[in-house]
């Protein structure tokens, strides 16, 4: 199985990634850590991805599409999920050529559907302990033995600057225009799905397999 998890910032699809990685055998993708572990390895794309990550922008088309390149050249996966690319059309065609070249195609590209407000909640409800990284959510999963402070250490927790409101909402706004052309490009291709992100993960999960399962609708003629 070849998937691709396609959603904005906060909607859930690294936590089905990892699941469906785990019970179906697949190849967990995301570019986002493949890039941060360049970087920190010190790789000719790691340092150009650098001032990128530093300054939380976007990490141009070229650049990703050459971590991805490298990553399925060398490790050769024919059974993966991709979480979170291509993020653009032109990340797209670059990625249809790739595989075109390696000899396999995509299978089903998911969707995920989740209200800007539902992904606003989750991301600026978000706490995080500076001294030991333990996370925490104000609503979901709020520290258990004092408010504000971590579990583990004491340390008051903080609101990382990412998990602002107005940060969360930029990011949205990007994600909207830069996909734009995503849905059209892979319901040509008979392959899109779309699903509700809301609710429960497993529910969530349940909702993804079935979708993968479907038959490929037919192509626009």
């Amino acid at each position: 199985m070849r998937l691709l998890l396609i959603g904005p910032p906060g909607s859930g699809k690294g936590t089905q990634a990892k699941l469906l990685s785990q019970r179906l055998g697949l190849a967990h993708i995301a570019t986002g850590d493949m890039l941060r572990t360049a970087k920190k390895l010190g790789t000719a794309a790691g340092r150009k991805a650098a001032p990128f990550l530093d300054t939380a922008q976007l990490v141009p088309d070229e650049l990703v599409n050459e971590v991805v390149a490298e990553r399925l050249r060398s490790e050769r996966s024919e059974q993966f999920v991709f979480d979170g690319y291509p993020r653009t059309a032109a990340q797209a065609a670059f990625l249809d050529e790739l595989l075109r070249e390696l000899g396999l195609n995509i299978e089903a590209v998911v969707f995920l559907n989740v209200e800007d407000e539902e992904i606003v909640r989750r991301g600026s409800g978000r706490r995080i302990c500076p001294k030991d990284q333990t996370p925490y959510h104000i609503v979901s999963n709020p520290p258990k033995k004092e408010p504000g402070k971590c579990d583990v250490c004491g340390t008051p927790l903080v609101l990382r600057d990412d998990d602002r409101e107005d940060k969360i909402r930029k990011r949205l706004r990007e994600y909207r225009d830069m996909t734009l052309e995503l849905k059209p490009y892979y319901l040509k291709q008979g392959v899109e799905r779309e699903i509700q992100g809301q609710g429960d993960i497993e529910a969530i999960y349940q909702s993804i397999l079935k979708a993968i399962r479907e038959q490929p609708s037919a192509k626009p003629t």
